[in-house]
């Protein structure tokens, strides 16, 4: 019977790992360090505008309440909890008719990860651009680290959104690798079956990692609005 994601643990992040595993691959040799590796993305107007958010003196405003509660800390966890239960409400599944592996096709599973990263990508984005705004509120600081927020994400973002894309290329490969060994001599009845529920799994996992990466600017926001 397949089993869910067997290569041997890889080091790195939950989400490199599991897109390794995925992939049946082994995680590269680590580059250039991150400032290294940031200095080749940011080209000299996005450093220009770095720099004015390190260096620059945001013009006090005045003080707002703190962006916790309803407004704050409680959007993110409903946000985050919804799309958590979307990864798994939404996956589709063949009907229960179909028990041929090669007729179960993968491009419902692709349109349903597109579909999941946009939700991400859009619910992300608009939270980080409401947890600044309460930032550039509480003090010159924090209104720094609010545009400091903003200019990176301009210019981290398309580099992000081009490598997130090649997530559904690797479960599409995942998925045919495991319906391959579905179909081979010898496989019959349950045991062919249960690979469709093997990448399930597996899917769900990945969305659920991406899902961590993309939230993690956002819980930097809120643990800045905590600060006293």
């Amino acid at each position: 019977m397949p089993t869910a994601l067997q290569r041997s643990p890889v080091p790195g992040p939950t989400f490199i790992r599991l897109l390794a595993r995925v992939a049946d691959a082994d995680v590269p040799a680590p580059g250039p360090a991150l400032g290294e590796r940031l200095g080749q993305w940011i080209d000299w107007t996005r450093a220009v505008a770095l720099a004015g958010a390190l260096d620059g003196r945001p013009s006090p405003s005045a003080p707002a309440a703190p962006a916790t509660g309803p407004d704050g800390d409680d959007e993110v966890a409903r946000t985050r909890a919804a799309l958590a239960e979307a990864i798994a409400r939404d996956l589709p599944t063949p009907p229960a008719a179909v028990t041929d592996a090669d007729a179960i096709d993968f491009a419902p599973y692709r349109q349903h990860c597109l579909a999941m990263q946009r939700a991400m990508q859009a619910a992300t984005g608009r939270l980080r651009g409401r947890l600044r705004d309460r930032l550039a509120q509480r003090s010159p600081e924090l209104a720094r680290l609010a545009e400091v927020d903003a200019v990176m994400e301009l210019t981290i973002s398309p580099r992000e959104y081009k490598l997130l894309a090649g997530v559904p290329l690797l479960l599409g490969q995942h998925f045919d690798r495991l319906r391959a060994g579905a179909t081979a001599p010898g496989q019959a009845g349950a045991a062919s079956a249960a690979w469709l529920d093997v990448f399930h799994r597996d899917m769900q996992d990945v969305l659920r990692a991406e899902l961590d990466v993309r939230f993690q600017p956002i819980e930097g926001l809120l643990a800045a609005l905590r600060t006293p």
